[in-house]
């Protein structure tokens, strides 16, 4: 049997990681299209399986939305060194630059995401919740690696930082002044650490 002009040919996904296909998949549609484009239809073409398997799955368009952007942020988290648990500067988000080379869908992902709630306010309880999955990391890699109290303003600012340099890279590239950044980062929490030191 020949497929029509312009389709894909399905693709079997094993159970067990159907899910996680179909995750990945809804968070390319989103990166390349934006949250419109994310459909039951979308997602399916996109992982090769019917839009019937996404239902199944999923149930809602808002369940799948919000797996797909708790699914963006385990990624991140977990490939970021947002929290290498060693309070060491030198060890703080080193993986940064390789995370956004490796998987810019998902970092896009978060951006339309971010955006959408703005039109869309019932999404901000969802990103307000994730969200503070990355600021309770920065905040506890922040109290390791200083000493004294951490308070919100100061891991908020951090995790900002990091923020914008993703969404710079993502955008314009420029890997090295990235690093640059980021190493200047580092400095700057050394230093911080010191002054800390030197106070107590």
């Amino acid at each position: 049997m020949t497929q029509p002009a312009g389709r894909r040919p399905r693709k079997r996904v094993n159970y067990g990681t159907g899910r996680e296909a179909l995750l990945e998949a809804a968070v390319r549609v989103v990166a390349r299209g934006g949250l419109r484009r994310l459909t039951y239809r979308a997602v399916a073409e996109e992982a090769g399986v019917t839009h019937g398997l996404v239902v199944h799955h999923f149930g809602s368009r808002d369940a799948l939305i919000e797996e797909a952007l708790a699914h963006a942020v385990r990624h991140s988290l977990s490939s970021s060194a947002l929290e290498p648990g060693t309070g060491k500067a030198a060890d703080f988000s080193v993986g940064l630059t390789d995370m956004v080379d490796s998987g810019p869908d998902l970092q896009a992902f978060q951006y339309e995401l971010l955006l959408e709630a703005r039109r869309r306010p019932e999404l901000l309880a969802h990103l307000r919740a994730l969200y503070d999955e990355y600021f309770g990391a920065t905040r506890r890699e922040l109290t390791q690696m200083l000493p004294g109290p951490v308070g919100e303003g100061l891991s908020r600012m951090v995790f900002a930082t990091l923020e914008g340099l993703v969404l710079h890279q993502l955008v314009f590239g420029e890997r090295e002044v990235i690093e640059e950044a980021l190493d200047e980062l580092r400095s700057v929490l050394r230093l911080l650490a010191q002054e800390r030191d030197g106070e107590a």
